[in-house]
């Protein structure tokens, strides 16, 4: 799995600018709450700053605070990644064509969004037997391909918490229920550089997902489709064209950012 981030650093820029936005993003490692303190202790910024920043994002709708003082993220940021999400998945339509052209099978984009995976582009497979993943519904990542391969990207403690969350439930008999089992598999996800769903999510159904490594958001791209279509000898001839799809929209978004 990836190693524990980094403090968070500026580089030019209005600082106050950044700092809130660095805020919304520690809100959001954190589960969506956290006290003032807690985003103290992981920003080091000092109390009276944070206090501030906070005051004037929930002003804007941008940050609500609860009735037990904590802070959450507000509804203001729903419209806002919703936005980002619509135009991730137009801009990201034409490599997945690609993808379709080349293995014949439904190819996904997908990112994390708070502790749930959300589909934000698809492109289905010309067979009249294909996936019904429909863009915009949302899954707990623990069963999926494109979930494992974004959590591998994160450090344990970010993983763990995240599981603390959301529960281990069963989607099928195949779905990893067990932390420590999870956390394993997610190291050796991350090693080989791609993730599989062995029917953990639909019965009969296989996936074969690769992180976009280096993206300004968590996200990940999948090729799915029936077991009997997906066997072995399929999957190592998809494989190399969802990693080299994945690589190229890496670098897009990348760009874009």
């Amino acid at each position: 799995m990836a190693p524990q981030k980094p403090a968070r650093e500026t580089s030019g820029g209005v600082q106050s600018l950044q700092r809130a936005f660095d805020l919304l993003e520690r809100l959001a490692d954190a589960g969506g709450e956290a006290s003032l303190s807690e985003l103290a202790m992981t920003s080091g910024l000092p109390l009276p700053t944070i206090h501030r920043l906070i005051r004037t994002l929930v002003t804007l709708g941008y940050v609500r605070q609860n009735t037990n003082r904590r802070y959450t993220l507000g509804s203001r940021l729903i419209r806002l990644g919703e936005s980002a999400s619509r135009q991730f998945g137009t801009w990201a339509r034409p490599y997945l064509m690609e993808l379709v052209d080349q293995v014949g099978e439904t190819a996904n984009l997908a990112v994390l969004d708070g502790d749930e995976v959300v589909y934000v582009a698809q492109v289905p497979s010309k067979h009249s037997m294909r996936m019904f993943t429909e863009v915009g519904r949302r899954l707990l990542p623990h069963g999926t391909g494109v979930g494992k391969a974004m959590l591998s990207q994160l450090p344990e403690q970010e993983v763990r918490g995240l599981l603390e969350r959301t529960g281990l439930p069963a989607y099928t008999p195949g779905t990893i229920t067990d932390a420590d089992v999870l956390i394993k598999h997610l190291g050796q996800i991350a090693e080989q550089g791609y993730a599989m769903d062995e029917s953990e999510q639909e019965l009969g159904v296989r996936c074969i997902a690769v992180p976009l490594v280096g993206a300004p958001t968590l996200a990940a791209v999948s090729v799915s489709g029936p077991e009997g279509r997906l066997t072995k000898d399929a999957v190592s001839r998809i494989l190399p064209e969802v990693l080299r799809i994945a690589q190229r929209l890496s670098t897009q978004s990348a760009q874009l950012s």
